[in-house]
């Protein structure tokens, strides 16, 4: 029968199996969780954006004022902001604890905070590209995309963020691989 990945720590170090499958977990929800938001959010907007961008659909919407563009665009800056302050806010708590487990739970919650406000800027860009069909909502779609991308978590990126010694940052590591 072969050993998890996680069972080979170092026996001076080693945590407890149970544990160490809530780690695991803990970091396969949260990538599940990314993939889930990602792969709803692209097909939509990339439906609108081909249809606007052909311009031969006309799918009969209702003219909305132009104050309402403005509040969707303003809206979507606005939320990408604040789920780069946000998330840094609440991954400060990281250090008020030693417990690794912990730590990985506070950076989880942060992180899927973070990424349903992304999820959020994305529908945004989308209802403001099928409204208003304005290149704004392209532009804050690519960057909330940049932070899809940038912000995804990876064992290093946990180490740099929660300052991991070797060997916390090496459960991570373990944690993160497949099955």
């Amino acid at each position: 029968m072969s050993k998890s990945p996680l069972s080979n720590l170092d026996n001076s170090n080693e945590t407890p199996i149970l544990e160490n499958q809530e780690f695991r977990r803990v970091y396969k929800n949260l990538d599940q969780l990314i993939l889930i938001l990602l792969i709803l959010v692209l097909p939509l907007f990339g439906m609108i954006y081909l249809y606007q961008s052909t311009g031969e659909i006309n799918w009969d919407l209702p003219e909305l004022p132009v104050v309402f563009g403005q509040i969707l665009s303003g809206a979507g800056i606005g939320l990408l902001l604040a789920q780069d302050l946000l998330f840094r806010k609440k991954i400060k708590v990281v250090f008020d604890t030693d417990e690794l487990l912990m730590k990985l739970k506070i950076y989880a919650n942060a992180t899927r905070e973070r990424y349903f406000i992304l999820f959020l800027v994305a529908l945004i860009c989308s209802a403001g590209l099928l409204f208003f069909g304005s290149a704004i909502y392209n532009v804050i779609f690519a960057v909330a995309l940049f932070f899809f991308s940038v912000a995804k978590p990876t064992p290093e990126r946990i180490k740099r963020l929660l300052k991991l010694n070797k060997e916390d940052a090496e459960i991570i590591r373990l944690a993160s691989r497949p099955d």
